[in-house]
């Protein structure tokens, strides 16, 4: 048998008004998903654990099947195994946004989308006049950038802030502050005023940069600041085989989840123009993903545009990622299941909503299906893919994501 999951990033949402009070799902034809809702069994899968922050960190290595309040010690060293960040044992490493700030307010927590060929270089300045002395900045893609600590001078006992939580917020009301309660008090004081520092003397530095001078001329949002948290030592968790006793394959445009991938010991597939947005090579990714499952028994399909347009607040935008998602991506997938001898289980869902209306993660369920090819009732009835069916579905409520992926690999599926 083989096994694939299909990640819609963020595509759960609530009743959205100018929707006619529907969701994303409810309100979009998604007719590839619904033959999976149909011939498929639906459940509510409680991603992010409660009492945790909806970081996509957390939905995602649930959705691998390990236990993030267990396994997890950071976004920042996943996204810097992804990025080959050599990290000792002692290093700490954060997810380093390039983002706006302007008249002291947070406006984009991206700098505009900026491109990977414009951060690097802006990356490769900040190294050169900030870095050394156990503070190093990696350049890593699009506006997601990595800033590494020597943890022998530094604390990672913070309190950091995404900046997608702050749009059109004060930034020095969410500066890096000690954790409360903080073991190594002065250690981490000493860090979050560094951090700080750094933020400020970012400023000058990528402002006076050619690169963003030029985005000024053309219009485009500058990276004004650099934005650091998600921090963390390097993971030690048993691998995906060791666990599950599959060899497997991740497929993204995200450093995270080709972390979490690495970090279980799945082979990262990197599919030449995979973005992470609508203009994202979908053909790409789904052909590596089938090409993959040829040779491996398990593969992780990671899509992150629906979830940057519930972040811009467009539902729109949302609702054509979606459909984009589910023509270009669940229905290859589902015509490919004769190239496997129709011996192929798909699993599709977000990994978190991200509403429109508020711009960022919630930790509401998930809806999901599981659809064996070998096990499709005879008179099922036509059901559509939503939060609704999910919570009516078959499956019930699944609260953590160990048993979440024993019931995907289970035979009784």
């Amino acid at each position: 048998m083989k096994y694939i999951i299909l990640i819609c990033d963020g595509a759960a949402d609530w009743p959205i008004e100018e929707l006619g009070n529907k969701t994303i799902f409810e309100a979009t034809d998604t007719p590839s998903l619904d033959f999976l809702a149909t011939y498929g069994k639906m459940g509510l899968l409680q991603t992010v654990p409660k009492g945790v922050p909806p970081g996509s960190e957390y939905a995602n290595m649930s959705i691998l099947g390990y236990n993030p309040q267990k396994d997890l010690t950071g976004r920042g060293p996943l996204e810097a195994l992804s990025a080959r960040v050599p990290l000792s044992d002692t290093d700490i490493a954060f997810r380093c946004n390039l983002i706006t700030i302007f008249q002291g307010i947070i406006i984009d927590y991206s700098s505009g989308h900026i491109p990977t060929e414009e951060a690097t270089p802006l990356i490769e300045e900040l190294q050169q006049e900030l870095g050394g002395f156990g503070i190093d900045f990696f350049p890593g893609i699009q506006y997601r950038h990595i800033l590494r600590l020597d943890g022998k001078k530094y604390s990672e006992e913070l309190k950091l802030n995404p900046p997608h939580d702050y749009l059109n917020s004060p930034y020095e009301d969410f500066l890096p502050i000690p954790r409360p309660n903080a073991i190594e008090e002065g250690n981490a004081s000493k860090t979050a005023e560094l951090l700080c520092r750094l933020i400020k003397k970012s400023h000058p530095i990528l402002i006076n940069h050619p690169i963003n001078r030029t985005r000024h001329q053309k219009g485009q949002k500058m990276a004004t600041h650099i934005w650091p948290w998600g921090c963390g030592k390097k993971p030690r968790i048993k691998s995906f085989k060791q666990k599950y006793g599959l060899e497997g394959s991740v497929i993204s445009a995200v450093d995270l989840i080709f972390g979490i991938g690495i970090a279980a010991g799945l082979e990262p597939i990197h599919v030449e123009g995979a973005t992470g947005l609508p203009d994202t090579n979908y053909h790409g990714k789904i052909t590596a993903a089938l090409d993959e499952l040829k040779r491996k028994d398990f593969v992780y399909l990671h899509i992150e545009a629906i979830d940057e347009m519930g972040h811009s607040g467009d539902p729109h935008k949302k609702s054509a990622a979606l459909r984009d998602f589910d023509q270009k991506i669940v229905k290859p997938c589902i015509d490919a299941e004769p190239l496997y001898n129709n011996q192929i289980k798909i699993c599709v869902l977000p990994d978190h909503p991200t509403p429109c209306k508020i711009r960022t993660h919630t930790n509401e369920p998930v809806p999901f299906v599981i659809y064996d090819s070998l096990n499709k009732p005879k008179n099922a009835l036509q059901r559509h893919f939503s939060e609704k069916n999910g919570k009516d579905g078959e499956l019930g409520l699944i609260e953590s994501g160990e048993d979440f992926m024993n019931l995907f690999l289970s035979s009784s599926s």
